[in-house]
């Protein structure tokens, strides 16, 4: 059997990592070593991979460990990243906005854009490491040379929390699928500010005081009762900075599981 030399051993190497880092997804393992980027006093250093289809939002149509769902449309629009774990916060990060930046590659555009945490990452390159969607990666490069910053893998970048903002749009709340008569799952999203959930309480109709709900994983939250619930239902949800909103009544008598129940109310 022929030998295969040193130099192919390491440039098949160099091949393989290159392919991990560029094509695989959120749950990836990949060593690193601290990055040397300088950032500007006003943002932080992080670096920044990608995962799924170029011009994609990560998952297809659904926010991974947050939750959301149709990630790919309007208002999130595939401007979308996993985050580890001082991002993702247990989920208590999920719908944070976050501006990002890059610089120090030939295809950096050095322009800010603003993506939204909807995802967890599970092996991070970095003290802060967005995993972000296609589409958001290429977002940062000069025009038409998406492609080309894209390749690069693993860039550093810089960040700043930022509000969210959702024009037109109220809080929404969706009704997990298996909620029944006596436990009930909610999915909270289009949080302006912030942007995040902390916790959700909720009151029967007519009970007048609330009952905590756990967080089950993501932006859900649940609720496991030892009776039958009383439908109308209000809602109660506290952001990160404890401001308070109640949307009264929002979930209606005759609620369905698999269902959104818009509110009236916003940040």
């Amino acid at each position: 059997m022929a030998s295969i030399s040193s130099s192919k051993v390491l440039a098949l190497g160099a091949l393989i990592f290159s392919f991990l880092v560029t094509y695989a997804s959120c749950a990836r393992p990949v060593n690193f070593t601290a990055s040397d980027f300088t950032a500007d006093p006003n943002w932080e250093a992080a670096r920044a991979t990608w995962y799924g289809a170029p011009t994609g939002a990560g998952p297809d149509d659904d926010g991974g460990a947050c939750g959301f769902k149709n990630v790919n449309l309007p208002p999130f629009s595939a401007m979308t990243s996993c985050g580890n774990q001082p991002l993702f916060k247990d989920g208590k990060g999920c719908g944070s906005c976050y501006q990002i930046r890059c610089q120090n590659h030939p295809a950096c555009s050095g322009n800010p854009e603003t993506v939204i945490i909807t995802d967890m990452n599970y092996y991070p390159v970095a003290k802060y490491h967005f995993d972000l969607s296609g589409t958001a990666f290429g977002a940062m490069s000069k025009p038409g040379r998406n492609d080309e910053l894209r390749h690069a893998g693993i860039i550093d970048i810089q960040f700043k929390r930022v509000p969210c903002n959702y024009p037109g749009r109220k809080v929404t709340f969706h009704v997990e699928e298996g909620s029944n008569a006596v436990y009930l799952a909610v999915l909270v999203e289009f949080e302006d500010g912030d942007g995040d959930v902390v916790q959700v309480d909720l009151m029967e109709a007519n009970s007048g005081y609330w009952t905590p709900m756990r967080e089950s994983w993501g932006s859900i939250w649940r609720l496991d009762a030892n009776h039958r619930l009383q439908a109308p239902f209000s809602l109660r949800v506290t952001n990160e900075s404890g401001r308070k909103l109640v949307a009264t009544r929002v979930i209606p008598a005759n609620w369905a599981p698999n269902t959104y129940y818009r509110s009236i109310i916003q940040y």
